[in-house]
């Protein structure tokens, strides 16, 4: 049985690996790809240590890293995807899709998750060639242009305001109404570099070699709008379907944890997972545009902490979602799957019947 057990390839699940290794932790790091989200983006400028680099050059950079401390202390298990989870005595066994399983004393889940595409004509096409869905990684690429905005959430009025900090002018457009707090909605609507529509119908993006105009549609009629620059936030699909009922869930299927320490938390005795229809009307995406306020302030309220279990990254339900937060989360737990496993082992029986013997 290996000391501790982490499923994902990202800046997470990296930065516990090679922690794990260097505190001779019996590990085993199961991912089917590397580098998380960003190995799409085609310049990374928030990456800490690096100026700029290639999602790609980033995702070759964690796995070379973590490559290093592979041996004695830490196994790799890549391209193997994680399918099921299930609690044995003393630890927990995770099942690969190569039909082989793993047991471990503890578990980190650094799974992350995707961003829910936009799904109209040309969106496939200019993919990372003026469409993004991310404003930290890309946004300060596209200084002094114009620039729209899909969405109508939080995620979409927080990204607006940051795009406004500056680009030429900033156009947000969502689906239904603004659902973002109402205090968001309305400074980011006094910026005089802001047009905001609502109701309406996305139709396609056109362009040449790079994006050119995003077409829509509204009570008024069909319009192009002259942009070079898309950044879509209509929501995130956390990968945690893989994990059933193991550990609670919010409503956007993210898993709860300690901010404290990242450890997960037992879903509520008698109650299956609490799944909301997100904007797209699809199970399992986290709906940006509902307002934080509406939902509730502490989630883990009345839950009790899973004994082997933590979480980091874009799976949880941490409040920012960044390559740097998630690495720094991923540490975090770590430290405490560390103090666990050595608590732990410092009172099993047999340490125990020996202090005994001792005494």
């Amino acid at each position: 049985m290996y000391d501790l057990a982490i499923v994902g390839g990202g800046p997470a699940g990296v930065s516990a690996g090679v922690y794990a290794a260097r505190k001779r932790l019996k590990t085993i790091l199961i991912t089917d790809d590397w580098g998380g989200q960003s190995n799409v983006s085609p310049e990374v400028q928030n990456w800490i240590g690096e100026k700029s680099i290639t999602g790609l050059d980033l995702a070759r950079k964690l796995r070379e890293h973590v490559e290093v401390y592979a041996g004695e202390w830490l196994t790799i298990r890549s391209p193997h995807r994680a399918m099921s989870i299930k609690e044995i005595d003393g630890g927990i066994e995770i099942t690969c899709s190569d039909g082989k399983s793993h047991e471990a004393q503890t578990l980190l889940i650094a799974s992350g998750s995707n961003r829910r595409k936009l799904e109209i004509p040309g969106a496939k096409e200019y993919d990372q060639k003026g469409l993004t869905y991310c404003a930290s990684c890309d946004g300060p690429l596209f200084a002094d242009q114009d620039v729209a905005v899909v969405g109508g959430g939080n995620a979409a009025f927080e990204t607006a305001m940051q795009l406004l900090a500056y680009c030429k002018s900033v156009t947000l457009l969502a689906r239904n109404d603004f659902r973002a707090d109402e205090l968001t909605v309305e400074k980011v609507l006094k910026n005089p570099k802001l047009k905001a529509f609502k109701n309406v119908t996305m139709l396609a993006i056109e362009g040449e070699k790079f994006v050119t105009g995003l077409r829509y549609k509204d009570a008024s009629g069909e319009t192009l709008l002259p942009v070079t620059g898309i950044f879509v936030e209509i929501g995130l699909i956390p990968n945690t379907e893989w994990l059933g009922d193991i550990v609670a869930k919010n409503k956007y299927r993210q898993i709860i944890v300690d901010p404290w320490t990242q450890r997960a938390f037992l879903p509520r005795a008698g109650s299956g997972p609490d799944a909301r229809l997100g904007e797209s009307g699809s199970r399992g995406v986290v709906d940006t545009t509902m307002s934080e306020t509406q939902g509730p302030r502490n989630e883990a309220d009345g839950l009790l902490p899973a004994s082997r279990i933590w979480a980091a990254g874009d799976c949880t339900n941490g409040k920012y979602h960044q390559n740097n937060i998630a690495s720094g989360d991923a540490v975090k737990a770590l430290e405490d799957i560390y103090a666990f496993i050595h608590m732990e082992k410092n009172h099993s029986p047999a340490v125990e019947e020996k202090a005994a013997i001792v005494v």
